[in-house]
């Protein structure tokens, strides 16, 4: 908004009798233009109209208002962290210190409750206190009354000088100086009556107060009433003070004149006596605040540290520090409890290290019955080599005898050979001996060694990956090891259908999933499934399968990769086995390129450029090739040359789909 100014024209300065005058603005008019800001016109149009150095000091004042302004928002900006600092602190003091909340949670309610105490009682004191003036204040203004009645009914005066000095002497009697309560009136004429010829006083009042301290309501009500007496409360001032205080009304009658008179009480005296005590108040209400929060400090002190310290004593005894035990002090309930404490951790000690005896003793009796067993074994193995090789000249029961000997007695020498291989990880001289490796060369050569196996369950075996070689930080000899046997696991649980193999790597992992489509596990199972020994079929011969030892030995192989090997399986549908391995040793596994739950045979990434294997079923013995291949990228079947029995595999490359070449 900008503001139009008219000015009279000023005379010429040579016209005789009139002296130059600085044009004096006579009209202002105001014209909404909404080519600037509303705030900045109005400014300038009110500059405009002021005297050349008092916009000067404008134009400061603004400076420095802004100046101000700006160091204010600076410091609200650079405090705002640091008060957000100071509350995560102590909401994480709150969370995790059972004295700091008890302590703090004991002074507020403190705090509430004097507080609530504190305003009842010192509103109970300033009602009191109240009452009590009040109940002076109306006896006193009854007395004083009927006295200036009494003096103005029985005056003699006719003259003005007299009347005016009757009516001041009378009033400043009444004022009552000196006394606990200062009383000081307000004397004034009731309006809408006659004016008698004789009337020489409106009004007067003490201390140069004036009609406007009495309150309306209090004015009305004594207009209207005849004799009684009406109260309230208002404030007057005092030199450079407003005092609280009671006003008491009344009509009093002179020389044909009604006329209101007020008497005004100072309570400033009973408003310090309240200040004084509510200060008291709140001072020992503080004092006592702080001592019941240091009381609160001790007390709960006393009660959690016992409780930190057996916090501390657990989490030593839990890091396998078994000799930590609890200081007891005293015989009250809490050294009670350290007692028992101490109690249960030599109990758990005793414990624990009669297992730990036991498990070495198993350990030791598990490596020296197998190291034994070795060379007994090793003369039963000669002797069944050798009635295996003579059989044909045996008769059909003894020829069948031999054969049964002769696998069985492989069977005990891979059953041997297991618990060899566990006896070094229980004993923890199990050693990695990790080179860079292509493991998707590894892969190959498993399913390439794993080929008989699948012709006999009359399986295909699909390997699937993105890339083309994946470079491993492993111990090849372990890892073949656990792929070897989730492969032979796979084609033996798959039922004759197709097994697959995925393998993927992201920046810090590479992952390997074993997938079958047999007749699978349930979830329970597949918790179970690295542990020794264990079967889902407890009553099955073990007429498949190797030891019971094969995938407890893979999960020790993992874990000295620092990697996962996990399982899934669903009733029915198959078993999906994951592995995953840091790409070099050192890294940590944040995430496996594979999920375990599996989409079948897709990889993560969309439709884009692979490398397949496809394994089809060979068979063996009479050295014939397989006839097609499983489904490529595409959804059709890819082409699968025949294999020989002692012959690598095929290897296709295909990408988008596009037939292998």
């Amino acid at each position: 908004m900008v503001s139009a100014t008219k000015q009279v024209p000023e005379p010429p300065s040579g016209e005789a009798g009139h002296e130059p005058e600085v044009a004096r603005p006579q009209k202002t008019e105001h014209t909404h233009v909404h080519s600037a800001p509303e705030h900045t016109d109005a400014i300038a149009g009110v500059l405009s109209g002021l005297p050349f150095r008092a916009r000067i000091w404008v134009r400061r004042a603004r400076i420095v208002g802004l100046r101000v302004s700006r160091l204010v928002r600076t410091g609200l900006i650079r405090l705002l962290p640091g008060v957000r600092f100071l509350l995560r602190a102590l909401h994480r003091r709150w969370r995790r210190s059972l004295q700091f909340r008890t302590v703090l949670t004991t002074l507020l309610l403190s705090i509430g409750s004097f507080a609530v105490v504190g305003a009842y009682l010192s509103n109970q004191i300033a009602n009191n206190l109240f009452q009590e003036r009040l109940t002076q204040a109306e006896s006193e203004t009854l007395y004083n009354v009927k006295q200036v009645q009494d003096t103005f009914d029985g005056a003699q005066v006719t003259d003005q000088s007299s009347v005016i000095t009757l009516v001041y002497d009378t009033l400043n009697a009444v004022e009552g100086r000196g006394n606990v309560i200062q009383r000081r009136y307000v004397f004034e004429a009731m309006p809408e009556q006659t004016k008698p010829r004789n009337r020489w006083v409106e009004s007067r009042a003490s201390d140069q107060l004036t009609i406007s301290v009495i309150p309306p309501e209090l004015r009305k009500a004594v207009q209207e009433s005849g004799k009684d007496q009406f109260w309230a409360s208002t404030e007057f001032p005092v030199g450079t003070e407003d005092r609280p205080g009671i006003a008491v009304g009344n009509k009093v009658t002179f020389n044909g004149t009604v006329y209101e008179l007020y008497l005004i009480y100072d309570l400033n005296t009973a408003q310090k006596t309240l200040d004084e005590i509510q200060n008291v108040l709140l001072a020992g209400g503080a004092v006592l605040v702080l001592i019941i929060g240091a009381i609160a400090w001790y007390v709960t002190r006393n009660v959690v540290s016992p409780v930190s310290h057996a916090a501390v004593v657990s989490e030593k005894l839990a890091a396998g520090q078994l000799q930590e035990r609890m200081v007891v002090k005293g015989e009250d309930e809490v050294a009670r409890l350290g007692a028992s404490f101490n109690h249960m951790a030599a109990s758990l000690q005793e414990q624990i290290t009669q297992l730990a005896t036991l498990s070495q003793m198993q350990q030791r009796f598990v490596s020296d019955v197998s190291h034994e067993l070795r060379t007994p074994l090793t003369t039963v193995r000669m002797a069944a080599e050798v009635l295996y090789d003579a059989r044909h000249d045996f008769d059909p029961i003894n020829k069948r005898s031999a054969e049964l000997l002769y696998n069985q007695v492989e069977r005990f020498q891979s059953l041997l050979a297991d618990l060899l291989e566990i006896s070094r990880f229980d004993a923890g001289v199990a050693v990695l001996d990790a080179e860079p490796t292509d493991i998707l060369q590894l892969v190959a050569n498993v399913v390439e060694d794993a080929g008989p196996v699948a012709a006999e369950y009359g399986s295909e075996v699909t390997i699937n990956s993105r890339e083309e070689s994946i470079v491993v930080e492993m111990d090849d000899r372990r890892i073949e090891r656990i792929l070897r046997n989730l492969v032979l696991n796979a084609l033996e649980h798959s039922e004759g259908k197709p097994v697959s193999i995925s393998v993927a790597a992201n920046d810090t992992a590479v992952a390997v999933a074993v997938r079958d489509h047999g007749i699978g596990m349930t979830q329970s199972e597949a918790a179970r499934v690295f542990d020794r020994f264990w079967r889902a079929d407890p009553a099955r011969a073990r007429t498949t399968g190797g030891s019971g030892l094969g995938l407890s030995i893979a999960a020790e192989d993992t874990k000295l990769h620092n990697g996962w090997l996990q399982a899934w399986g669903s009733k029915g549908t198959g078993a999906n086995f994951r592995l995953t391995l840091p790409l070099r040793q050192g890294e940590a596994i944040t995430k496996s390129p594979l999920q375990l739950e599996p989409a079948d045979v897709e990889l993560p990434g969309g439709s884009g450029q692979g490398t397949m294997l496809l394994f089809g079923t060979v068979a063996f013995p009479e050295g014939a090739g397989a006839d097609a291949g499983p489904a490529g990228p595409t959804g059709q079947a890819a082409p699968q040359p025949a294999v020989p029995s002692a012959a690598a595999p095929g290897l296709k490359h295909g990408e988008g789909g596009e037939e292998a070449k």
